[in-house]
C-alpha cells in the first residue's frame, strides 16, 4: 500500500490591522509633476535624463539619495542650498495641477481599519500635498517620513517605524504603494502589500516586487478583504 504524504498545514491569513499608504502616486497624484520637473532640474545641473530613467533611479526614494546620486554623477558636492532655485518650480505645478489620486477618497472611506501614511518625502512636503488635495485631515497624527528613520526605502525601516508607533505587528499591516522600491521595502518587513498601476510605474516592476497589482483604486478595499 503507498504510504500517503503528509498535508503540511496551510497558514491562517492575518487580518488587517492597519494599512499603511505611500503618499506621492498613491495618495495624491505627484510624481507625474515631480518626475518631469526632476528632468528639468537634472537638465540644469547639467545631468541629462529621460522620464523612463528619472523614474527608474528615483521614484519611491528620498531627496537624501537623489542628491547623493546627483553628487555622484556630478563628482563634487552640491551646496546646502542647492535647492531654493528650484523649489518655486514644485510649488507652482503642485498649487496649480495637483489632484489626489482619482477614487482614492472612496476607497479610504470603503476600508474600515486604522491607516497612515509613509513616505520618503519630508513632513513638510507630505503635509504640503495632503492639505493642497483636502486629504491631510484623514491622515493628521499618523503620518511618518523617511526622515524619522536611519534607512529611506527599499530599507522596511520606515513602515516598520510606523507599525511600531501605532502599535500593530508587520504582519497584520498591508502596505498600498506604486514604487518598486516601496514594494521591496515592504516586502522586506513582512507586511502584505498591494502595488497600484494606475501611475507611471510599469505593472511587471510591481508584481517581480511580489505585490498585488491593481490599476483603479476603487478595487483596493475588495482586495483587502480577500
Amino acid at each position: 500500500m503507498r504510504s500517503i504524504e503528509p498535508i503540511e498545514p496551510i497558514e491562517p491569513i492575518e487580518p488587517i490591522e492597519l494599512v499603511i499608504f505611500d503618499c506621492d502616486g498613491v495618495l495624491v497624484d505627484s510624481e507625474r509633476l515631480s518626475v518631469e520637473i526632476d528632468r528639468r532640474v537634472l537638465a540644469d545641473l547639467g545631468w541629462s535624463l529621460s522620464r523612463e530613467q528619472i523614474l527608474h533611479r528615483f521614484v519611491g526614494r528620498s531627496s537624501e539619495h537623489f542628491r547623493a546620486e546627483v553628487e555622484a554623477y556630478l563628482g563634487q558636492p552640491l551646496r546646502d542650498d542647492w535647492e531654493t532655485p528650484y523649489q518655486p518650480w514644485y510649488d507652482d505645478a503642485f498649487e496649480r495641477d495637483l489632484t489626489a489620486v482619482p477614487g482614492v477618497e472612496a476607497a479610504l472611506d470603503e476600508i474600515p481599519v486604522a491607516k497612515c501614511v509613509a513616505s520618503s518625502g519630508t513632513h513638510a512636503k507630505i503635509r504640503r500635498t495632503l492639505g493642497l488635495t483636502g486629504l491631510l485631515p484623514r491622515f493628521e497624527g499618523r503620518i511618518f517620513s523617511a526622515d524619522d528613520v536611519q534607512n529611506g526605502k527599499p530599507a522596511p525601516d520606515l513602515f516598520l517605524h510606523a507599525a511600531e508607533q501605532l502599535g500593530v505587528v508587520p504582519k497584520r499591516c498591508a502596505v498600498v504603494e506604486d514604487s518598486r522600491f516601496g514594494v521591496e521595502a515592504a516586502c522586506a518587513a513582512g507586511m502584505r502589500v498591494f502595488g497600484y498601476a494606475g501611475g507611471l510605474t510599469p505593472v511587471d516592476w510591481l508584481e517581480r516586487g511580489g505585490a498585488t497589482v491593481f490599476t483603479d483604486m476603487i478595487e483596493l478595499p475588495t482586495l483587502m478583504r480577500r
